[in-house]
């Protein structure tokens, strides 16, 4: 059972960005203590583990994180913690990992999270790659940059123009600073205190959006990756900062300490795909989720996808023959407008999730999928506990 999750607003990464002064493992550190104080009926030292990812794990980053976010946070020692890396999807494996715990019958209740502290720890910082890789051709070089691997995809499927990139990206924008407007993202954010060369601050609000952006703009964006290509910096997401948390819990613990658990963990799969076009891995790890739930792709009323890089997510929606503009899918916007701190953003899609589900009790099922580095994807679906039997 997915009980409840909090995260931090999410920063731009680097010298301009409002966490440039705030570690990493402060961060995290936030969104723990958010979603606990949220939650007080759970005796603190009831809780079985702390899963924490990060994808450079190192500096305030490293140390075994998820024992030392546990300390910080305030947890009792007895509470043990670990740290776990599968790059973009790391907080979503914390979750299918302590879910997989707790289905096995060792654990009750656990946290899950991630964090990515993008400026300080830049991806693939200080990485030393096996040069078999490249000498025995197990991956092409542009298999270790993530904007190659998303141009291959343009390469390879000629319906997924950059006009249409564009055109989702923009959406996205749209689509966020109205969920903003509306109030829907605030409740789950942790206001943060910031320090910058102007004094103190507080973080209420996700630094990246871009709520002006239109397609004019967006034609007019440069080519990072290749000349002439169609992955913009408008049209992925960006480098950033911030962290997430949530608790996990089993059916009968959530009765135990009168919690209200938001999804229940229906399936979740993980799969794997050619490095070089990684971003349509969420593909087969969603077909291999449906599998293992006996269900279709068309009993799933809410998708939370995340969005690299849009023409990842327009890959999965032509495979499975959903619209681009299909309401089901992100309807607050994604990661091109919240950021995508790699690690930490498998729970932001969950959080968004597990609140769509409180607004649709038509809707009982759900996905959160993403792609992942090194040609990954994960896809886990839920269940509404508020689901009406009745589709309107």
């Amino acid at each position: 059972m997915f009980v409840d999750g909090m995260r931090t607003p999410f920063g731009r990464a680097g010298e301009k960005g409002m966490y440039w002064q705030t570690r990493a493992d402060d961060l995290v550190v936030k969104a723990m203590i958010g979603v606990l104080e949220r939650n007080p009926s759970i005796p603190r030292d009831r809780f079985d583990d702390v899963a924490i990812a990060a994808t450079t794990q190192q500096g305030d980053q490293g140390l075994t994180i998820g024992r030392t976010a546990a300390i910080l946070a305030g947890l009792p020692k007895s509470v043990p913690g670990y740290a776990l890396d599968r790059m973009c999807a790391g907080a979503m494996t914390t979750v299918t990992t302590i879910a997989g715990a707790i289905a096995f019958g060792a654990y009750d209740i656990g946290i899950a999270g991630g964090v990515e502290h993008m400026g300080r720890h830049p991806m693939g910082f200080g990485a030393d790659p096996n040069p078999r890789f490249l000498a025995e051709r197990l991956v092409s070089a542009e298999a270790l940059n993530m904007g190659n691997t998303a141009e291959r995809i343009h390469d390879r499927f000629p319906a997924l123009t950059k006009a249409r990139a564009d055109r989702y990206a923009m959406a996205s924008q749209h689509k966020a600073a109205a969920a903003y407007e509306a109030g829907k993202i605030q409740p789950d954010l942790v206001p943060v205190a910031i320090k910058s060369e102007n004094g103190w601050g507080l973080a209420t609000r996700d630094e990246a959006l871009r709520p002006e952006t239109t397609l004019e703009g967006l034609a007019g964006l440069k080519t990072p990756f290749r000349p002439h290509g169609r992955v913009t910096a408008g049209n992925s997401s960006g480098l950033n900062d911030g962290a997430t948390a949530s608790i996990i819990a089993s059916a009968d613990a959530a009765r135990e300490f009168g919690l209200a658990p938001k999804m229940r963990l229906v399936s979740f799969a993980f799969a794997g795909v050619e490095p070089e076009i990684m971003g349509i891995g969420p593909v087969p790890s969603t077909e291999k989720a449906l599998r293992k739930a006996g269900l279709t792709i068309d009993d799933i009323g809410l998708f939370e996808l995340n969005e690299a890089f849009a023409v990842q997510v327009l890959s999965l929606l032509d495979h499975f023959g959903i619209a681009d503009d299909d309401p089901r899918v992100n309807p607050w916007g994604g990661a091109i407008a919240f950021g995508h701190p790699l690690a930490s953003s498998g729970v932001r899609l969950m959080i968004q999730l597990a609140r769509q589900f409180e607004e649709h009790p038509e809707v009982r099922y759900g996905l959160t999928a993403m792609c992942v580095g090194l040609g990954q994807g994960g896809s886990v679906i839920w269940e509404n506990p508020l689901f009406d039997g009745e589709k309107k």
